[in-house]
Order: structure tokens, then sequence, then C-alpha cells
């Protein structure tokens, strides 16, 4: 199968995308709109791109229903400041929650029944219910399209870390304590139980 992305259309592309992308780590954002107005959404196109400054990223799509720009990446603009929050499984359902396409108006906070806590060096609450936040300040948005399903990249540097003392030793995370979920295509998610390792090999080693 070969294919070429200009002679089909957007939304197919856009599932080839999330089905061949996977698994997705989930970006749980907490934003702040300039009137107050608390917004919480997920995102799975989200990685970390630099240690030193440690400095992550997410990307917010234009929606595709309506062409409009998401109150995420409106917030992120207008205020510089955003928290990422990690998703674990036993609040999966109420970051699903999150994910309806609210009015601008609409605390997600409020709809999903999550509780928001203050952060300590940005305006953005992080989740009481994850395991760990990261409070970011906004370092550039780079728009790759405005056309609907078309994405921004968001960068933000990591300000302050909040881990849960029960997963954390040596700066290692536990999985098995964390729970993390991740995305595969259309409804589907993934757990982090069935874990294997590989030590990296140095140059020179024989296979």
């Amino acid at each position: 199968m070969i294919i070429n992305p200009p002679e089909h259309d957007y939304r197919d592309i856009y599932k080839l995308m999330v089905g061949v992308i996977v698994p997705r780590p989930i970006a749980f954002v907490s934003t702040i709109s300039e009137d107050g107005i608390r917004n919480l959404a997920p995102f799975s196109f989200f990685t970390g791109i630099s240690a030193n400054p440690p400095v992550i990223c997410f990307s917010p799509m234009i929606r595709g229903s309506d062409g409009a720009r998401k109150d995420t990446l409106r917030n992120c603009e207008a205020t510089k400041e955003f928290v990422v929050n990690v998703v674990s499984e036993e609040f999966a359902e109420r970051m699903n929650i999150c994910s309806v396409e609210y009015p601008p108006e609409v605390d997600e906070f409020e709809m999903s029944g999550l509780t928001p806590v203050a952060s300590d060096l940005v305006k953005p609450p992080r989740v009481k219910e994850s395991h760990i936040s990261m409070e970011c300040r906004l370092v550039q948005i780079v728009e790759v399209s405005s056309k609907p399903l078309g994405g921004s990249l968001v960068m933000g540097e990591v300000l302050r870390f909040h881990v849960d003392d029960a997963l954390f030793e040596n700066y290692k995370i536990d999985p098995d304590k964390l729970h993390a979920i991740g995305r595969m295509g259309g409804p589907t998610y993934t757990r982090t139980t069935d874990l294997f390792d590989m030590v990296r090999p140095k140059a020179g080693q024989s296979r």
C-alpha cells in the first residue's frame, strides 16, 4: 500500500497517523484564560524535546468540526503558561470527559469532577489526581498549519516538577505505580503493564 497524502482526504490521513504513531503519551494540559476561566484538555501529540533546560511540547490541532482554534492554544498564547499533568488509569474516564469540545466559558475541572490545585510558579492549576505535573512557561509556538486538523507546536520550559513521593527513587519513576495510559488509534487506549527491558549496546559491542 502506497499512500500519497495530497490524494486523500485529510480526515483519512489523520486516522492513518494516529494508527501509525503508537502508543502516544497523553499531555493533560491545564490552562487559564485572560478572564480567569480554567481549561483542561488532553493531547496525545506530546513529547519531550530537551533536558537542559527541560522543555516539553504538545500539539493542539485546529478543530475538524468547525475549523476553530482550541481554547488551550489561545490560552497559551495569551498567558504564556500551562501545566502538563500525566494521566493515570484511575482517572482516565474523567480525563476523557475533558476531550469534549466545550464552549470557552466552560470549566472542564467542574465538568469532570477533577480537583484543581494551585501551582507554585504559574497561574494555571495542577490536577490533584495526577501523580506527576509539570509547571511550564511558554517558550515558543510554531504554527504548522491553520487548516482543519492542522496543528501548532507548543513548547514550554518546565519550571517545576511535582512528583508523588511513592513513585520516585533516584530520579526514576516506577511505572508499576504510575499506571500511565497512552493513546492508540480511534477510541483505543493502552496500559503500561506489559513491559520488557533492553540494555543499550555500546559501540563495537558484538551482537
